[in-house]
């Protein structure tokens, strides 16, 4: 009998040690990690199952036992809600606290850039800008604005194929506040601005209609507003600077836009002479009569709705103040021209 006690006395040992040593082997793996300040970052893939994670997780040295951790999924009802994303934290965090980080979808925010493209930016003037600043090639993107087939789908039969248009996507990239992601390329940055102008089109009551109605095409219609926006600077004369540009082509007279001059030459001047406004170019419009073969620039929106709504009058002609104001003189006759360009002369004294 003494030796049967004995014999269930070391059994009974035995099973307690095991026991002790499995809950203190589960217990163990429980626990976290060592602490470290080391940043520690992680992708869980969009599908990726417990199993899965639980290996990363170890893999990463952020967990101790990937089969523990998966056994404390399951007693907790926890790993269905887990987050796909980029991860980044520290060793040391417990069980509860990773998977509150994956519930949440705790991914580190990814680094952005932001730039503004002002109203009335040239193409030239955009590549620039955003070269200056760290954000693009200047030429590659230059060279890709001078692409029709890199526009927003929806726009790409819109751009004529015509070889005197001096930049394919001048007056499709909107000017606006852009924030995007690090790293965005040219091609997706002209993308995300022809989608923009698009954006913005649909953001004005009936504009295909109104357009129509003129008898216009898009580019034929941002054409108009590119003038409009580099004629006006005070927004209350944009309609009707935009009505007296709608007069001179309906009546067949040359537009005669200093504007249009400047972009036709290499480098834009402070100063036109009477010797620039002979400059060879279709988008002389002191030379050619109509419309110049695209837009001047990347027109507002200000402008876009000014060019669909013009404002109705007998004007023919302006002339900016030489005040300050950067406001005009309008005139129905050329004779009343002449006299405004003296008053703006005077003026300036």
């Amino acid at each position: 009998m003494k030796t049967v006690m004995k014999i269930f006395g070391i059994i009974l040992l035995f099973i307690v040690l095991a026991v002790g040593g499995v809950a203190w082997y589960i217990w163990s793996g429980l626990q976290p990690v060592k602490k470290s300040d080391e940043v520690v970052q992680f992708t869980i893939e969009q599908g990726m199952g417990t199993t899965q994670i639980a290996s990363l997780l170890h893999e990463k040295a952020l967990i101790k036992n990937e089969l523990i951790f998966i056994g404390y999924l399951k007693w907790k009802d926890q790993g269905s809600r887990f987050q796909a994303g980029n991860y980044a934290t520290t060793p040391g965090k417990s069980n509860d606290e990773i998977i509150a980080m994956l519930n949440n979808g705790d991914v580190v925010k990814e680094e952005m850039i932001r730039f503004t493209i002002p109203e009335g930016y040239t193409v030239v003037q955009i590549a620039d800008k955003l070269d200056k600043e760290g954000f693009v090639d200047g030429a590659t993107f230059l060279k890709l604005a001078n692409q029709s087939s890199q526009a927003n789908e929806t726009l790409l039969g819109v751009i004529p194929k015509n070889a005197e248009i001096k930049h394919a996507l001048e007056g499709y990239l909107f000017p606006e506040t852009y924030e995007l992601k690090k790293g965005i390329t040219e091609a997706e940055i002209i993308k995300t601005m022809t989608s923009q102008l698009e954006q913005k089109l649909n953001s004005i009551d009936n504009w295909e209609e109104k357009m129509k109605q003129r008898g216009l095409t898009l580019h034929e219609l941002l054409t108009i507003s590119s003038l409009v926006e580099r004629e006006v600077v005070v927004d209350t004369e944009r309609r009707l600077v935009a009505g007296i540009i709608y007069n001179r082509l309906n009546k067949g007279q040359k537009l005669e836009i200093d504007a249009t001059v400047q972009y036709s030459l290499d480098k834009p001047k402070e100063r036109l002479f009477y010797k620039d406004l002979e400059v060879e170019s279709p988008y002389n419009t002191y030379l050619k009569k109509g419309l110049p073969p695209g837009p001047i620039c990347n027109p507002s929106l200000a402008s876009i709705k000014a060019a669909l709504d013009p404002q109705p009058s007998d004007y023919f002609f302006y002339v900016t103040k030489k005040d300050g104001t950067q406001t005009h003189l309008f005139a129905k006759t050329y004779k009343e021209h002449l006299v405004n360009i003296e008053k703006s002369k005077s003026m300036s004294k």
